[in-house]
Parts: C-alpha cells; structure tokens; sequence
C-alpha cells in the first residue's frame, strides 16, 4: 500500500516479554506473523523476530540507557507514517507495553491521530526476572504488598514523584525498573527514610536470558557491588526479605548452565 494520509492502518503495542522467547504470548506470536511493518525496541530478544514474515519492514528504535538517538517524540511520528504506509503495524516492547514502556504515551498520540489501536499485555520483567532468579515477589509470610517503581524518571521534572517514605516504610516488596545506574541514591533514599540498612537486595541483569546473572547483596552495600562488578543495564533491582528465598529458590541459572544444548535446541519453540 502506497503511503496515504487518508487511509491509516492498526497500530498494535505488543509486549515481547522479559527475553526469554517462551515467555512470549500466544497473541503476540500470532500477530508478529502477519505483521507488514515491526518497530522494536533494544530489549526485544532478536529470536522473537524470527516469527516474522520475510516481507515485514523491520525498524530498530532502541534506547540504551544514556546512549540512544530516538526520541519519544520520533517514534510517535515514526508510528502514524508507518500507520499511512501499512494495514498491520506492530509496535515491539520489552516486557509489557503499559508497565515502563512508555505505551501509554504511544497510545495517545495514535489517538490524537485518529489510528486504530490494541495493546497486547506481555509478561512484565517486574515478575518473571525476579522469578527466573528463584524470588517470589509475594509471599504469605513474607510479602503482602509490591510495588514497580522506576529508577529513571523524566529528567524534566523539577523533583521526582517517587514517594520515598511510603515506599520504605509501607511497602515489603520493592522492583525497581532501570536503577541499576542510580542504585546509590536508591538506597540511600530508602534508608534515609526508615528501610532496615541490612535489607537483603538482588541485582538481576539480562533476566531470563541464558546469559543472567544474579548478585546478591543488602541496602547499605548494593551501591558498591554494582560498581565493583560493573554491572550494568539492563538489569532489574528487587529489595525485600524475598530475596532471602533465592538461597533455597533458584533455579534457572543452573539449569541454563547445565542444559544448554536444550536451551539451544528449543529457542523460539517456547518449550523450556
């Protein structure tokens, strides 16, 4: 279809999932099969983009951390000429489309356009990274209550939004999104404001990924393991009694050690 102003086609906002290609869902995998045109983000697992037909038009938007070249306000843009250009358009994120991934912004500048739209849910990295490094984030004796919190926010506003004595003192379970550059002031903000300073801690990088690492640690000592192991993004924070269970608890860093061949094997098949 030759690009028209009259004429735009479905925009969908898919969540890919944490990395694992299995952790993909059935209606994401269906979609990207059709798709005419795919843009996708730096933590979309490339074996995700194998279900693509060989005609899809594939643009790569990612941002990395300080090191990136796309702006929100591009991509918006990008999506309603791909919108005049193609019938079924997908937009690819990391994890879930609605939880960190900026999908909301998305979907309202499709609105403002007059572009039809769905969201299709993916599996958030906020539960299955902390999972697939043996961390329940509930736990009837030990966590009632989580909350995802971002560790980079919107660098325009004047004083951040996050409410630091709330989240010390009133939540057991805290995820932090894209923190492991901040973890400093992470911990020292909650600390300040009335977390236990011997809080347990786990930095989780590339999760799910065959290639994860987890690194165990508390509040007051996090800041300097993250720089004497230089760990970088992506990686996800999680901060609670939890993480204590991993000892007991983990299980796929093990299991990717030990059976790669498998992983290999299966990659893209969903069956893990």
């Amino acid at each position: 279809m030759s690009y028209d102003q009259t004429h735009y086609g479905k925009i969908y906002l898919v969540g890919a999932g944490p990395g694992d290609p299995g952790l993909l869902t059935i209606k994401a995998r269906d979609l990207i099969a059709v798709a005419d045109c795919i843009i996708y983000d730096y933590l979309v697992n490339p074996e995700i983009l194998a279900f693509a037909p060989s005609y899809a038009d594939l643009v790569y938007v990612g941002k990395h951390g300080k090191d990136y070249t796309w702006k929100q306000e591009d991509i918006n843009r990008l999506l309603i000429e791909k919108a005049g250009k193609y019938d079924l358009v997908i937009r690819l994120k990391g994890g879930d489309p609605f939880i960190f991934g900026r999908g909301g912004e998305e979907a309202e500048a499709l609105v403002e356009a007059g572009i039809e739209w769905e969201v299709v849910p993916g599996v958030s990295a906020g539960s299955a990274v902390a999972a697939y490094a043996g961390i329940p984030i509930t736990h009837r004796g030990l966590s009632s209550s989580v909350a995802f919190v971002t560790g980079h926010e919107d660098p325009k506003k004047i004083r951040s939004a996050i409410r630091w004595e709330e989240l010390a003192k009133s939540v057991d379970t805290l995820v932090f999104f894209m923190g492991v550059g901040r973890v400093g002031e992470i911990s020292d903000q909650l600390i300040l404001h009335g977390r236990s300073k011997d809080t347990p801690v786990a930095v989780i990088r590339w999760g799910t990924y065959n290639s994860q690492e987890t690194h165990i640690s508390t509040l007051s000592e996090v800041a300097d393991l993250v720089r004497s192991n230089s760990i970088e993004a992506p990686a996800l924070i999680v901060i609670g009694e939890v993480v204590r269970l991993r000892e007991k608890l983990q299980w796929f860093e093990a299991k990717a050690r030990t059976e790669s061949h498998h992983h290999l094997e299966y990659a893209g098949s969903g069956r893990f």
